[in-house]
């Protein structure tokens, strides 16, 4: 669900993980039609990174 809404509203994807700072300037950069790209582009990256960071913390959190 969270990269479908990566790719369709990018900011909204960075306030569902708890960046809202981030989620503010891809709202900027997603405003213009050619920065719709990059900004979907960096919510996925981010969503990735995200789920890394929890499945570390879920392995690191079991010792």
């Amino acid at each position: 669900m969270r990269l479908i809404i990566a790719i369709i509203l990018p900011f909204l994807l960075f306030f569902t993980i708890g960046k809202p700072f981030q989620g503010i300037i891809c709202l900027i950069l997603q405003i213009t039609l050619i920065g719709w790209i990059p900004a979907a582009i960096w919510a996925v990256y981010a969503l990735s990174q995200y789920n890394t960071d929890k499945k570390i913390a879920a392995v690191h959190g079991g010792d």
